[in-house]
């Protein structure tokens, strides 16, 4: 296969490997001559089309031609413009949503904590309070991993951020609603709280803000309250690691599992291969009773009427709405044009406007019923599939879908990134040459399934992957701990 077109009222097809210019191709009975080089992942035009008419891929309009094109010709960032516009008004149109898989009564190997919540690994973090002791919390962890040589833990890490003080309204209740999410988070065994003593995030309200923590597991500590905060630290850190490393994995119904989607770094075959896998996979684990969750609401602009559509009620459609317009309010607030996407890279790989990015990005919802929308900071507590409010922002976003209970991550790209997150962060390509060139990156590749692999295949095959991943297996992130949490920040610092 060299091209695909996508569905049957597209205009373009993609260029599943590069296609040089003169290539004849025969499209529905059509002969095609390509008046230029086509990259891989990019669009060439199936028919002519006459400037202001829509371009269309995926079944829906992509943007408008912003000058004559013709037949054949290369179309991309240059030749197509955006037909999105500002703040809209919705009508709730349901549609019928039926299970594509069946309860397989499936099990993995997971940590039950005293909350009745299940972490996939067990591990024991330090989590700063303020970003002025994010170099003592890297110090404590290093001491521990030290003392512990072959630890009998999964992990042993500090979450340094640049947060805690200095902030206002609602970025300050932001910081603590992550900061409090990642220390409740099942995927740890133990934490130790650390603070400064004179920030804004003070320690007690903190503790408060925890709800009904497990104390024999989280503990607390003061670094001016304490003559040595490194001795005091390691005493209390050593406790906590004698009761996380007793704990054992033990089998859990897959109803326990929330995976995070995300996608960054997207080319012209995201919305074709890796991005619809995920859509499968999520509708396989609803079809379990687990629970998966969709972030970056800048990236559904153009595509968020097929979520809302979705909706299981017009109470969580009414939440999506508000949902939509509330992250385009945010723009405007800031004075900054709503559809200022897509990225450089995006458009390198083939992505055009936010409207052909939006399509693609939300193919990772699959086909599921959205059953509840999360504002930044919550927690998931509907099984089926969730969205989340966060930017697109790679880092931030993948700290959201963590903090919001997510044990894991799975994070599709055709560009490709070493980053990862608080929670296992699966890499998945979208094309075979990223797997190829980048091993140290990709954990699984989905560029096979334009190649020789069926799509039902390939999602069997990610199951199983993600089985193996949920009961201890690591991947690339973990293997080089390359662990990272970035907050959002939307106003004013002191």
């Amino acid at each position: 296969m060299s091209f695909l077109q996508i569905h049957p009222a597209d205009n373009v097809a993609v260029a599943i490997t590069p296609l040089p210019a003169g290539s004849l191709l025969t499209v529905n009975g059509v002969s095609i001559a390509l008046k230029s080089d086509i990259p891989q992942g990019h669009k060439f035009a199936l028919a002519p089309l006459q400037a202001g008419s829509n371009v269309v891929k995926y079944g829906y309009a992509i943007g408008h031609a912003a000058a004559a094109i013709a037949q054949g010709d290369w179309v991309n960032e240059k030749s197509v413009k955006t037909n999105l516009e500002g703040l809209l008004e919705y009508r709730y149109s349901p549609v019928s949503v039926k299970p594509n898989f069946a309860d397989r009564h499936m099990t993995f190997k997971g940590y039950r904590r005293k909350s009745g919540e299940v972490g996939i690994r067990n591990e024991l973090w330090i989590v700063p309070t303020v970003g002025c002791v994010n170099s003592t919390a890297s110090q404590l962890a290093e001491m521990l991993r030290a003392e512990a040589g072959e630890s009998k833990l999964d992990a042993i890490a500090a979450y340094s951020h640049s947060y805690g003080c200095s902030q206002l309204g609602d970025d300050h209740e932001n910081t603590r609603k992550i900061l409090r999410d990642i220390v409740l988070h099942p995927n740890a065994g133990a934490v130790l709280v650390m603070g400064l003593g004179c920030e804004n995030n003070q320690m007690e309200p903190f503790r408060a803000f925890l709800g009904d923590y497990d104390r024999e597991r989280i503990f607390f500590l003061e670094a001016q309250k304490v003559e040595d905060e490194l001795e005091e630290g390691m005493t209390l850190l050593r406790e906590l690691y004698a009761r996380a490393s007793a704990d054992v994995r033990t089998d859990v119904p897959l109803s326990g599992l929330r995976v995070g989607l995300k996608c960054g770094g997207s080319d012209g075959l995201s919305g074709v291969t890796a991005n619809p896998l995920l859509g499968l996979f999520s509708d396989f684990l609803a079809a379990q009773g687990g629970a998966t969750v969709l972030t970056e609401v800048p990236e559904m602009f153009g595509a968020e009427t097929i979520l809302m559509n979705r909706c299981k009620n017009a109470e969580v459609f009414d939440k999506t709405v508000r949902l939509i317009n509330g992250f385009k309010e945010y723009f405007a607030k800031n004075s900054q044009p709503i559809y200022e996407n897509p990225s450089p890279g995006n458009k390198a790989g083939g992505i055009s406007t936010l409207e052909e990015k939006s399509l693609g990005c939300t193919q990772k919802s699959g086909s599921s019923a959205v059953t509840d929308v999360l504002m930044y900071g919550e927690r998931v507590e509907q099984k089926g599939l969730n969205l989340l409010s966060a930017p697109g922002n790679d880092l931030v976003a993948a700290t959201a879908l963590g903090a919001a209970g997510c044990q894991m991550v799975l994070f599709t790209t055709g560009r490709g990134t070493p980053f990862g997150s608080f929670v296992p962060t699966v890499k998945i390509s979208t094309n075979t040459p990223l797997f190829q060139s980048k091993p140290g990156w990709i954990d699984f590749n989905a560029g096979s399934i334009v190649e020789n692999e069926a799509m039902d295949a390939a999602a069997e095959r990610l199951i199983a992957y993600l089985m193996r991943v949920a009961s201890g297996e690591k991947v690339n992130t973990e293997k080089k701990n390359f662990r990272e949490i970035a907050i959002f920040k939307t106003g004013v610092t002191l």
